[in-house]
This record gives structure tokens, C-alpha cells and sequence, in this order.
């Protein structure tokens, strides 16, 4: 069982380098930002040729993650015309983000922190967040 209750430096490293290495194999250079169990930023790397225009978007599914403890794509999917959080990207300033690529890091059941991945399709951000994710869980193991 592992024992960790949020962050570190050195856990946005493995984070970061997992990830990393999804975007190189799909080969999409992305912003990858993540944050503590607050939604603070630990770490930050944007790929060469990674957009410029996706740091924040990055930095903000990752807040969205860690500090909503949920997936932005389940936000995207509630936020539609009639259903039941519609408006809610509009909250918080607009920092939270309703589009796939922001998903929670959860220990034990706790969520620790988040991971958040922009440049590619909402579809590539996801996978390489969730990359990302196997390779910490991976180094826990």
C-alpha cells in the first residue's frame, strides 16, 4: 500500500517523463503541467514545439483535476446546453477546464495531485496524461 498524501517534486518527475515519452511515441509535442492535491503547480515542461497557447490551458486541467478530484473530460461531458453544470467553465475565473487532458492522481483512493496535458486533440491530451499516471503508479509499485 502506498503511503503518499500529495506531490513531490520528485513524483512530478516520473509524472512528467511519462507522459513525455506518450507524447514522443504519438509524436505530438505537449504542455504538461502538475499539481498538488490543491491545485498548486509542482511541476511544469512544455516539449519543444509544444503551443504556446496550451501552458495555461495545460497548467488549468491540472488544477481542474487536483483540485475538483475530477477528470476534465467528465466536466465536459455535465457541461453541455441542459445539462446539469452547464455555465460551470465560467466559474472560478475560468480556470477550470472542461475539455479531456486534466485527470486526478489518485492513491489509496485519495486523490494526491493531477496531471494536465495540452497541444493535441482532447483524445491525445487524455492519453498521454494517463501515460503519465501509469508510469508513476508503475514506480510505486
Amino acid at each position: 500500500m502506498m503511503t503518499i498524501k500529495r506531490l513531490d517534486l520528485g513524483d512530478a518527475g516520473v509524472l512528467l517523463a511519462g507522459a513525455r515519452a506518450r507524447a514522443a511515441e504519438i509524436g505530438v509535442p505537449m504542455c504538461i503541467a502538475i499539481t498538488d492535491e490543491g491545485g498548486n503547480l509542482v511541476a511544469f515542461e512544455r516539449m519543444d514545439g509544444g503551443k504556446v497557447t496550451s501552458i495555461t490551458i495545460a497548467i488549468d486541467k491540472s488544477f481542474t483535476a487536483s483540485g475538483a478530484k475530477k477528470a476534465t473530460h467528465e466536466y465536459g461531458e455535465v457541461s453541455q446546453p441542459g445539462a446539469p453544470v452547464y455555465g460551470i467553465a465560467s466559474a472560478i475565473g475560468g480556470r477550470l477546464m472542461v475539455v479531456g487532458g486534466g485527470l486526478p492522481v489518485v492513491v489509496d483512493g485519495d486523490v494526491v495531485g493531477g496531471i494536465g496535458v495540452s497541444s493535441g486533440t482532447p483524445a491525445q491530451d487524455r492519453d498521454v496524461a494517463q501515460a503519465g499516471i501509469d508510469a508513476f503508479l508503475a514506480a510505486q509499485a
